[in-house]
Parts: structure tokens; C-alpha cells; sequence
């Protein structure tokens, strides 16, 4: 008979492990899923910081060429 309380004891604390590790599985899914969020906009961001990037220098090339331009009609 002393088994029985055992068994009932290791029972709960079986089934309270399992709720624990589920809960912990479900916030390690959101996380990651935040973490793919922030992935992504951290992703388009340096894809607009490249774009500007270019612009800019295409916008630094005219300049120059305005510069030199300019200096040659002097």
C-alpha cells in the first residue's frame, strides 16, 4: 500500500512538469516568433539604409560632375 501514495505523488508532479514544460514551450514560441518579427523589420531597414546609401552616391556623383562642370566653365 505505500506504493500507491507514491504513485499518486509522482503522478502530480508528473502532470505539473508537463504543464510547466508546456508553458515553456509556448513562450518560447512567442519569443521566437518576436525574434523573427524583429529579424524581418531589422531586415527592411537594411534594405532602406542601402537604397539611401546608393541614392546618396549617385546624388554625390552628380554633384561632382556639377563641380567639375562648373569649374571647367570658368
Amino acid at each position: 500500500m505505500a506504493a500507491d501514495p507514491d504513485t499518486a505523488l509522482i503522478a502530480g508532479q508528473l502532470a505539473d512538469l508537463t504543464q510547466k514544460v508546456d508553458e515553456m514551450a509556448r513562450q518560447l514560441k512567442g519569443l521566437r516568433e518576436g525574434a523573427d518579427d524583429a529579424q524581418d523589420r531589422a531586415n527592411t531597414q537594411q534594405e532602406r539604409i542601402d537604397l539611401a546609401a546608393r541614392e546618396l552616391a549617385q546624388v554625390s556623383e552628380r554633384l561632382q560632375a556639377a563641380a567639375n562642370a562648373l569649374r571647367e566653365s570658368i
